[in-house]
Order: C-alpha cells, then sequence, then structure tokens
C-alpha cells in the first residue's frame, strides 16, 4: 500500500512546519509548549488542510509521548478505554497524547466518559474541529482544555507545500491548483498526487480532470452554515446586491434547502424591509411559494429575483422594533388591567360595572393600560 502524498510530506519538525505563525513562530504559544515540554490539554480549531494533525504529532513527539489517534466519527468509548490501558493508565511511565479528529462528532455521553481521565492527567487529549468548540464540546471539557484557532493557508504557503512535494509541475498548473485548493493543503497535494498518477504529466487539463469542481466548505448545520447564512442577511439589509447574490450562490452550490433560503427571505421582508416597501412581502411570498413548486436548479432564478429585490428595497425596521418593545413590558409588567372603556360588555351585569361605557370608536385618548399611557412603540 502507497503512503498518501500529503502523509508522506508531514513534516517531523516544527521548523517545517509551514504556515500559523500565530502558533509556531518564535515565542508563539504551541512552539513555547514543545520546547518547554508543557504537558496540558488543547483543542486545534480550523478549516481542513490547515495543519491540524500535524501539529498534534509534532506536539505528542516534543513530549517523547505515547500517541494515539482516533477519529471521533468511527471511535467509541472501548477504543478509549484501550488507549488508556490497565488500571486506568496509571503504570505508564510516559504520557500519553490521545488525538482526536473531529471531536465534535462525539456525543455527549461520549465526552462526559472522556472527562475524567482529561481531568486526572492519564490522558492528553489534543482535540481537532472544523467545528466551532463552544458549540460542539461540553462546558466541563471544554474549560480543561485550551482552545487554539488555525487559519486556513494563504496562497503562498499552498505554494509552498507543492513545491516541496518535488512533482514536476508548471507555473500554469501550479497557479490554477493554488486557487483550487482554497486554502487547503492536503486537497492540493491529493489533486496533485492523482494527476501525477493518472497522466503522468501535471497541467491545468489533468488537474481539472481530476478536480472536476471545486468543493464548497458548508456543514449545513455547522458554523460555515451560520457565517454564511448571516452574511446573506447582513448583505440585503445593507443594499449590496452583488454581495448577497454571491452568499446566495455559495449556498445554492453547496446545497442549501432553497425553501429554508426562501423563508428567511420572507422574515427579512418584515423584519428590515418592513413598512418602507410592504410590497417586499408579497414579493417574499410568492418567491417562497415559487421554490416551493419548482424546486431545484430552477429554484435558483425565483431565489436571484427575490434577493435583488429585497436588496434594493428602503429599509424600516420600525414595526420590528416597535413589536419587541410591546413584548418586552408585556413581559415585564405581565396583564396589566385593559381600561373600562374598551372591554367587550355582552350582558347587562358587565355595563353596570362600566364596561364599554364612553367607548367612542373615533376616541384620541389612549387606549394603553394605565402604567403604559404615555409609552410610545412605533418610532
Amino acid at each position: 500500500m502507497i503512503e498518501p502524498l500529503a502523509s508522506r510530506l508531514r513534516p517531523t519538525r516544527i521548523d517545517d512546519f509551514i504556515g500559523q505563525e500565530h502558533l509556531v513562530a518564535e515565542g508563539k504559544p504551541l512552539r513555547v509548549a514543545m520546547e518547554r515540554k508543557q504537558l496540558f490539554s488543547f483543542i486545534l480549531w480550523g478549516p481542513p488542510g490547515c495543519g491540524k494533525t500535524t501539529l498534534a504529532r509534532l506536539y505528542a513527539g516534543s513530549l517523547g509521548a505515547d500517541f494515539f489517534e482516533l477519529s471521533a466519527v468511527e471511535a467509541g468509548k472501548d477504543d478509549i478505554k484501550k488507549v488508556i490501558g490497565s488500571r486506568g493508565g496509571l503504570l505508564s511511565t510516559r504520557p500519553k497524547v490521545l488525538f482526536l479528529d473531529e471531536i465534535h462528532r462525539f456525543s455527549k455521553a461520549q465526552q462526559d466518559f472522556l472527562l475524567p481521565h482529561v481531568e486526572k492527567g492519564v490522558l492528553t487529549l489534543v482535540g481537532a474541529t472544523t467545528e466551532n468548540p463552544s458549540f460542539e464540546v461540553i462546558g466541563a471539557l471544554l474549560s480543561r482544555c485550551r482552545v487554539f484557532v488555525l487559519n486556513e493557508l494563504a496562497d503562498e504557503q499552498i505554494r509552498k507545500v507543492v513545491v516541496r512535494s518535488g512533482i514536476k509541475i508548471k507555473k500554469s498548473a501550479l497557479d490554477w491548483l493554488v486557487r483550487y485548493a482554497q486554502g487547503d493543503a492536503r486537497r492540493a497535494l491529493t489533486t496533485l498526487e492523482t494527476a501525477e498518477r493518472l497522466y503522468e504529466t501535471v497541467s491545468v487539463q489533468t488537474l481539472k480532470e481530476v478536480a472536476q469542481s471545486p468543493a464548497i466548505g458548508y456543514d449545513k448545520k455547522g458554523e460555515a452554515h451560520y457565517d454564511t447564512v448571516s452574511a446573506f442577511i447582513k448583505s440585503l439589509r445593507a443594499g449590496q446586491v452583488d454581495a448577497a447574490l454571491y452568499y446566495l450562490a455559495r449556498m445554492v452550490v453547496a446545497g442549501e434547502d432553497c425553501v429554508f433560503i426562501a423563508r428567511r427571505m420572507v422574515i427579512f421582508a418584515s423584519e428590515d424591509v418592513g413598512l418602507a416597501q410592504p410590497t417586499a412581502l408579497v414579493v417574499a411570498n410568492a418567491v417562497f411559494d415559487a421554490v416551493r413548486s419548482v424546486g431545484y436548479p430552477e429554484a435558483t432564478i425565483n431565489l436571484a429575483h427575490g434577493v435583488t429585490y429585497l436588496a434594493q428595497c428602503k429599509k424600516d425596521r420600525r414595526a420590528y422594533d416597535a413589536v419587541f418593545a410591546a413584548i418586552g413590558d408585556v413581559r415585564r409588567f405581565g396583564n396589566l388591567p385593559v381600561p373600562l372603556k374598551i372591554r367587550n360588555a355582552p350582558t347587562a351585569f358587565m355595563k353596570e360595572l362600566g364596561y364599554g361605557k364612553e367607548y367612542d370608536k373615533y376616541d384620541t385618548e389612549s387606549y394603553m393600560p394605565e402604567q403604559l399611557k404615555t409609552r410610545k412603540y412605533l418610532k
């Protein structure tokens, strides 16, 4: 079995590591930890192919530790028990570093099982995740780990990684591969290696044959999802049509549910456009109905129609702000008495009590409860 190129090129010295200078440059935390052989648990949070696994291995190697590597996709409690060994692993003379890839895939129960072993120092945990650990890792475990944020590699760093492979590649092909990689060194090396094996020569054309289409990093339940949706809504709010269309395209290409996108547009039409252009809600609802009827791929056209319209509308959040100000008062004051004059009086007894007395349908006196007579919600 041939070891993959990305694995063969994995550096064994911190000085050969490319990227993440904020963690591994002189005086930076991970380099200092390795130089001083400091034992502590931490989580590496960053996009694919940015060096999380390599850093975990370099850290364990610097400590002279026993290194165990598991993927949370496949591993369970029994695998953790095997790493710990007999008697909780306390007889081991070397530290044990457990690298748990995709730690966000571990259930709460699995993380709870891991917790006491990390707390007692039986295991030093190095977790890796592409998802925000504050959402995916239980608080008790997170509080016992440092979190280091890794960045996607810059184009020049990807270029260095590819050149280090020693595979002959023309500048035009290298430029194309760097753009295609989107900061993911593993993607660059895997594509490069496959092109060389299948076609012997690496050119733009052979790379395209291997790549077919760029992968879009987007997890429908993860941070990329929420970041993209947030950028989409904020672009609509700012009236930036091109930006809104771009983030729409990101969601469409990634396979986001067209009904989900349309639903957000319906909300936006009332929340942000509101009174400035009431027909926005009509258009947004029409888009919502259309995408449910049509589906992809044609639903993209309906979505684009709605996006360009909503982005160009004037914005007025007064209705949105007003109702939530009113909700705030309801929660603060509870059910304040309704003024007698606007209460319903279906019986003679209720009329005797003053219900509906002096009611005038063209009244200018406030109908608000007594404590809120001066309150103005719609500014």
